[in-house]
């Protein structure tokens, strides 16, 4: 609905994510990814994983807490703390620019059990980010990604302030159409990335609409 802006680089992979889906893709060391908000305040679950953990098989995921750790803030940005890291301390992905410049590592996906505890039946989601990353995996099984309940992944757009008291609320996103987060890889990455198809709160302005992932090489 809203014409975006022109790519930063010829894509050698554009892939439009609609909601309550997910994709699972690799990524090589030295790419570029955009992840883009398409046409409103859409929020998007990023994770990833060493590819060469993966194939040894160990599943370390970028681990929001340690990177807060490292980095000093709620989430890196373009800068000197700008990276993101597993729970070995192993940076994964650099963040390049990002025109948001609000998102959420508080908390993990959203899973049924989490549907169950916060929301009354009648405002629950009927998916989750969870169910649409398990449907990734389960494509893509030469990943080696295996089957979670929860991940500490990365939010995008998504819009989390902590009250005084300490509660995590959810707001309207200032997130909009052609906003994007630009980071490059720092070693070869396993990655999931969803659509998050809440309704019941303000995240994705009560309309979920589509994210655009692109990838290019030097």
């Amino acid at each position: 609905r809203f014409e975006l802006p022109a790519p930063l680089a010829d894509p050698i992979e554009n892939i439009r994510i609609h909601n309550a889906t997910a994709e699972s893709y690799f990524v090589k060391a030295g790419d570029y990814i955009q992840i883009q908000d398409v046409d409103g305040r859409q929020c998007t679950d990023f994770e990833c994983f060493s590819a060469r953990k993966l194939d040894k098989g160990i599943e370390h995921a970028l681990d929001v807490t340690t990177t807060r750790t490292l980095m000093g803030h709620a989430y890196p940005m373009p800068g000197l703390h700008a990276k993101y890291y597993d729970q070995e301390m192993v940076p994964l992905v650099e963040v390049v620019q990002d025109t948001c410049g609000r998102h959420d590592t508080l908390g993990g996906a959203c899973s049924s059990e989490s549907n169950t505890v916060r929301y009354s039946p009648e405002k629950r989601c009927m998916h989750s980010c969870r169910d649409s990353w398990m449907l990734a995996i389960a494509e893509h099984p030469e990943y080696g990604l295996s089957k979670r309940d929860i991940t500490h992944n990365v939010n995008f757009f998504m819009n989390v302030p902590v009250t005084q008291e300490g509660g995590l609320t959810f707001e309207d996103g200032i997130s909009g159409s052609g906003k994007y987060v630009e980071f490059t890889a720092l070693m070869d990455i396993s990655v999931l990335i969803s659509n998050c198809p809440q309704l019941n709160n303000p995240c994705n302005g009560y309309n979920p609409t589509p994210i655009e992932l692109l990838i290019w090489n030097d």
